[in-house]
């Protein structure tokens, strides 16, 4: 053979690797094109998710907000602490949440904490200045409504005196007595962390009869409340009406390291005072009932006469 002939050999060899090479490429080219176009597929369904998110984002909102509006109205809300009136149970700045229902199914017992509206009745202890302009009026409206902002008409105590209650301040010993009954108050009433001293009872002495469908209310702080003590010149003699009731406090829910409940304290399961308070409604179903066993006896010998 040749040096021509190798020549054409190799030129032979060379121009057929060529057409190989382009097969490859164009295969290649083919299969990333098929598999692009199933990428693209893919990245349209990717695509798709997002944007339905987004789009029923809006509708996820007023869905939770409708139904946060509700539950506030009906079963539990969120109330801010303005003031220093129940400290050390409760600082400024703490969050609460507040049982609405609770007094659907039970009546108000002493010693709970409970929320209420003063409206044309008790002037506001804390003052806050009112929003200037529609924006701002519409974000206190929201902040207020999920306890993060404050509403200077609501009100929170501890109820001391329910109706019929008697409530004197003070004994020989200086306490608070219901009915009689001296309350212990020291697991509840303010104590100043730096010289630990406690609060008196009350420094001012007080003596009322709480009415129907009245509570006589008192800050744990009392040396800065102004709670019923302070108001026995209004028309309910410092007492509140208890239809003003919002509802019972019953935990703290922020800050994180406050996180606790607010329980009734044992001075206020005490027997004594329970009787004498209950005593009042209960007279006249008792009287009723003890007036018709004679009756019923006389009426039962007319029958066995017969």
């Amino acid at each position: 053979m040749t040096d021509e002939d190798d020549r054409r050999d190799v030129r032979s060899e060379a121009e057929g690797a060529v057409p190989e090479e382009e097969e490859t490429v164009n295969s290649a080219e083919e299969t990333t094109d098929g598999d692009s176009g199933d990428d693209s597929g893919d990245g349209e369904k990717k695509k798709k998710k997002p944007g339905s998110f987004w789009k029923e984002l809006p509708v996820l909102i007023v869905v939770a907000v409708v139904l946060a509006l509700v539950i506030k109205a009906f079963a539990v809300q969120a109330f801010y602490i303005p003031s220093g009136s129940m400290e050390n149970t409760l600082q400024i700045g703490d969050r609460v949440l507040v049982n609405k229902i609770v007094y659907h199914t039970r009546d108000i017992r002493r010693g709970d904490v409970v929320v209420f509206n003063g409206l044309d009745s008790w002037d506001p202890e804390t003052h806050i200045s009112k929003p200037t302009n529609p924006f701002s009026k519409a974000l206190r409206a929201v902040g207020t409504a999920f306890g993060v902002a404050p509403n200077e008409k609501d009100y929170i105590k501890r109820v001391i005196g329910i109706p019929g209650d008697h409530v004197h301040c003070c004994d020989a010993q200086g306490r608070v007595t219901v009915n009689g009954v001296p309350l212990n108050e020291k697991s509840y009433l303010y104590t100043d962390p730096v010289t630990h001293e406690q609060n008196k009872p009350s420094n001012e002495p007080f003596d009322a009869t709480v009415g129907k469908g009245q509570l006589w209310v008192m800050g744990d702080h009392r040396e800065l409340s102004y709670d019923s003590r302070s108001h026995r010149g209004d028309p309910g003699g410092g007492t509140i009406p208890t239809d003003r009731v919002i509802g019972r406090a019953f935990v703290i829910v922020w800050p994180l390291n406050r996180i606790d409940t607010l329980p009734i304290p044992d001075t206020f399961k005490q027997a004594g005072f329970k009787t004498a308070s209950m005593a009042a409604p209960a007279t006249p179903a008792v009287l009723g009932i003890v007036g018709t066993l004679p009756l019923a006896y006389l009426r039962r010998r007319k029958h066995h006469r017969r």
